[in-house]
C-alpha cells in the first residue's frame, strides 16, 4: 500500500491520501482523544502518537494536525498507523457511527430550489477544491431567509 502525503497551507496540518475511499459520506472532524476513541479506531490510534491534535476524514483523504513536534519525526508513525489500519481491513468507524455531514440534514424553503442549486454548484466547482487543498471539506447544510 502506498500512501501519498500533501502539504497544506497550514504548516501544522498534513494531508494523507491512502489511494482508496476513506469515508463513504460526509466528513468527520475529531479534535480530542476521548471523542476519537468513541468514534474511530484509526483516529484513536493516531491520537496516541505524541503531538497529534486533530484528525479529519474526507471522502478519500485523512488530514492530521499536530500541536507540537516536527513532521519528519511524526510522519513515519502516522503513515504506519494508517497503513496498519487499512491493511487490517478494520472499519474506519465504530458500529453506529457515521460521517458528520450528510445530505439528509439539508434544509431550505420551498421555492428556493433554484438558489440552492446555484449555491451547491458554486460549492462543488469553486469552494470545495480550495478547501480540499487545505485538507478539509465543505458541504451544503441549508439556506434560510435569504
Amino acid at each position: 500500500m502506498f500512501i501519498q502525503t500533501e502539504a497544506t497551507p497550514n504548516p501544522a496540518t498534513l494531508k494523507f491520501l491512502p489511494g482508496q475511499a476513506v469515508l463513504e459520506t460526509g466528513t468527520l472532524d475529531l479534535r480530542d482523544p476521548t471523542e476519537a476513541a468513541k468514534s474511530s479506531p484509526l483516529a484513536e490510534r493516531l491520537f496516541k502518537i505524541k503531538g497529534v491534535s486533530g484528525v479529519f476524514y474526507g471522502s478519500d483523504f485523512i488530514t492530521v494536525s499536530k500541536s507540537d513536534g516536527e513532521w519528519p519525526q511524526l510522519k513515519p508513525a502516522i503513515l504506519g498507523a494508517i497503513m496498519e489500519h487499512f491493511m487490517s481491513g478494520a472499519p474506519l468507524l465504530k458500529a453506529g457511527e457515521s460521517g458528520g455531514n450528510d445530505d439528509e440534514n439539508e434544509f431550505f424553503e420551498a421555492g428556493d430550489e433554484e438558489i440552492v442549486t446555484t449555491i451547491k454548484d458554486l460549492i462543488e466547482t469553486r469552494v470545495r477544491p480550495a478547501v480540499a487543498n487545505d485538507g478539509g471539506d465543505i458541504t451544503f447544510r441549508g439556506f434560510k431567509e435569504g
